[in-house]
């Protein structure tokens, strides 16, 4: 893997009186597909959507690329999401656009007036294709079953050729082949691209199969990073308890109610 691309940094988030961060410090290797864990409503989405700007982090820092993203301008966070796609948990696809207008979305978006028709028809064509749908642009959202849908929303983020894909749940909802199909994607797409991948996911078989790192959220912090190897042997409970799908004890509820 290569130098540091993303640095979080001391970062804290709350909403309200719940809070979501308490000292967030994680770094993401230029290359590498980084895998999210932890419980439901511990940040793990929040955590992506700081890097892109939609929520601002409270205090700390998130650098990306040597360049500060914690309050930055609506002007150069554009040029951000340029470089930084997003697969959202449902694919996120607009119904009432065909296939070919959804992938073509994100070109219209960031590229106004700088993509002929005929430049981004073709770019539309090699993103399906990467994603295993080649020749359906004329289709409509309704007419795909749900592993289509993400491939589709996956084709989305990559016609933009961005440096950074972050995955929303990519899997969840997904029959096995699905799975195994949108997972070999992700790996497909770090090879052939060189694509930064971070993958929030519950999904423990495809967390190990496909990452290089993983880091683990609890109580508003990363208690736990490093390869599949070196997290197969961590020996704290929180971290072995949520690879075995144990629930956690009274006290432990207690720790996180209150936390």
């Amino acid at each position: 893997m290569g130098e540091t691309l993303i640095q979080f940094s001391g970062v804290k988030k709350r909403f309200g009186d719940k809070i979501i961060y308490r000292g967030l410090d994680l770094s993401v290797k230029r290359g590498e597909v980084l895998t999210i864990l932890g419980g439901s409503g511990v940040g793990k989405s929040v955590m992506l959507k700081m890097l892109i700007g939609l929520l601002e982090a409270d205090e700390g820092s998130i650098v990306f690329d040597g360049e500060e993203i914690t309050r930055m301008g609506e002007q150069p966070l554009a040029r951000v999401r340029q470089r930084i796609a997003m697969l959202f948990q449902s694919g996120a696809l607009f119904d009432s656009l065909s296939v070919g207008e959804n992938v073509r979305y994100g070109l219209d978006e960031h590229f106004h007036n700088k993509m002929s028709l005929n430049d981004q028809k073709d770019r539309v064509a090699w993103a399906l294709g990467l994603v295993g749908l080649p020749g359906v642009e004329s289709m409509w959202p309704a007419d795909l079953s749900g592993g289509m849908r993400k491939r589709v929303g996956l084709a989305r983020a990559i016609a933009i050729q961005p440096e950074v894909v972050l995955y929303d749940e990519p899997t969840t909802g997904l029959d096995p082949i699905n799975t195994a199909r949108v997972n070999h994607m992700i790996m497909g797409l770090q090879e052939k691209l060189n694509i930064t991948s971070i993958v929030v996911t519950h999904d423990m078989k495809s967390a190990f199969a496909i990452s290089d790192r993983l880091a683990m959220v609890h109580s508003g912090q990363i208690i736990a990073c490093g390869t599949p190897e070196v997290f197969k042997s961590v020996e704290d409970r929180r971290v072995t308890d949520f690879i075995g799908g144990i629930a956690p004890v009274q006290e432990d509820v207690e720790t996180l109610l209150n936390a």
